[in-house]
């Protein structure tokens, strides 16, 4: 039977490649803000390829002018099992491999209240010892599931029908993109993935297997290699990442008058921004955002004019910063990440392209950023606004996460050896930043930019441009 079915599709691959026509697979809206909200789709129309978004988001890609085919269906329970041991397997092989403990605090506690959650981590340890010594299988048996599903069958169907000459992946880490990259290879189409974030590839989050990897730098080309050497050299494109591409629109950039006036701010103040992170990483965010709100009410009464504009996490729905927020309401001004939120998960928050000015105009008119280990240091860059990592823990506080144990994450050992942001050790050494940026000025840029080129390939606004030119190769 299985034969007959894969002579089947040897014989469809006739219909396959008959000219440029690519389908661009979001299988989530992780790459919403990386493939729909820049010129992306631009330059590919201007090249000469049909582009149509083979779309599992609730977003309508339509009000965009885009073609878009919904992608539909449901994953094999199995397959999320499968994926779950191999992500465990992983992050103990690479925490033997390295002798480094830190590979740990990336696993997280599955939930086990109800008797279906009981049986499922079964299924997932059982899963995980018998095929702890052969973990590049379990890709293999996680396409084999899907193959099994109604979901995978109407994929094959829509690329019989739809017939592009190159399927490419917004994100590696949807278990949901399992069944549609399995239904392309079947049929003979050349399938790529984009790795979607700097600190992915240590985390284990290599979920789907493609015949092409784009990553942002040469360091993650390396990554990519030591962490799963079954992935050849030449499978690899070093393009960079166009999310930060949107900086460099000057026609986004608002002028400080105009961004003040929108968003009911004093012209004739400093602003520093604070962007929250996730609660999982930074449990205690909104102690951060009130020392710092202290020290600007302390400023405020010095005769110095400073603000805080507050983004907070997009998918940070808690109530942890009301407190602060009433208590400080004449120091903090809240600048909501324009995302929608579609659903109870945290992929179901969705950035709209509105965003996009928003968090531009609020960097590039901010004197200091300040957060704890957020990739928002990069967006500062673009606009020379220089950014502080908070590395404190704070007192009289129940420790729920040592903040140490943040800047231990392998992506951190990209850092230069010269400080490439102001390191925060202190409540006290906020003031002492901001003081000195207001009179020095931002002199860690240098280190931050050396960074920068690191982790993303330059020039930065020209990603884009990178990968379509990899796709064109790929598929003449």
């Amino acid at each position: 039977m299985e034969v007959r079915f894969y002579l089947k599709i040897f014989e469809d691959k006739q219909f396959f490649m008959t000219h440029n026509k690519l389908f661009i697979l979001l299988p989530d809206g992780v790459g919403l803000r990386n493939f729909a909200y820049t010129d992306f789709y631009a330059i590919g129309k201007e090249k000469g390829y049909a582009i149509t978004y083979w779309n599992a988001t609730p977003f309508s890609l339509h009000s965009l002018g885009f073609t878009e085919i919904h992608l539909q269906g449901k994953v094999h329970p199995k397959t999320d099992l499968l994926k779950r041991a191999k992500t465990a397997i992983e992050l103990k092989s690479f925490e033997k491999q390295t002798s480094n403990p830190i590979y740990a605090a990336y696993r997280f506690a599955s939930e086990s209240k109800t008797w279906k959650q009981k049986i499922k981590n079964l299924l997932v340890r059982y899963y995980t010892i018998k095929y702890k010594n052969k973990r590049t299988i379990l890709a293999v048996k996680m396409q084999q599931s899907e193959r099994n599903t109604d979901y995978y069958k109407l994929c094959l169907a829509t690329l019989k029908k739809e017939r592009p000459t190159m399927v490419f992946c917004t994100s590696q880490r949807p278990v949901n993109a399992i069944a549609p990259l399995t239904a392309a290879k079947d049929l003979g189409i050349p399938t790529a993935t984009f790795i979607f974030s700097w600190d992915n590839l240590p985390k284990a989050t290599m979920v789907v297997e493609t015949d092409y990897y784009f990553v942002w730098s040469e360091q993650m080309r390396n990554e990519l290699l030591y962490y799963y050497p079954n992935i050849k050299d030449n499978q690899i494109v070093i393009t960079g990442t166009p999310q930060f591409e949107m900086h460099f629109n000057k026609n986004l950039l608002q002028t400080r008058d105009a961004f003040c006036a929108e968003n009911h701010l004093d012209v004739t103040k400093k602003y520093v921004c604070f962007s929250g992170d996730d609660i999982t990483t930074s449990p205690l965010d909104q102690v951060y955002l009130e020392d710092i709100a202290k020290t600007i009410r302390e400023l405020n009464t010095e005769q110095r004019q400073w603000g805080i504009l507050f983004r907070r996490c997009p998918v940070d729905f808690s109530d942890r910063f009301n407190k602060v927020l009433a208590d400080y309401k004449d120091e903090i001004t809240v600048l909501s990440p324009k995302w929608e939120r579609k659903g109870a998960s945290w992929n179901t928050v969705l950035p709209t392209k509105e965003d996009n000015p928003l968090l531009l105009n609020t960097l590039a008119h901010s004197e200091l950023i300040l957060n704890v280990g957020s990739s928002m240091v990069f967006d500062g860059i673009c606009h020379d606004t220089p950014c502080a990592y908070i590395r404190y823990n704070p007192k009289q506080e129940m420790i729920k996460k040592d903040i140490y144990t943040v800047y231990q994450y392998i992506h951190f050992k990209s850092m230069p050896k010269q400080a490439p942001v102001f390191w925060v050790d202190s409540p006290e050494q906020i003031k002492e930043i901001m003081l000195h940026v207001a009179t020095e000025g931002p002199t860690v840029l240098p280190h931050a930019k050396n960074w920068f080129k690191t982790i993303n390939h330059h020039p930065p606004q020209k990603a884009s441009e990178r990968i379509w030119e990899a796709i064109e190769k790929i598929i003449h």
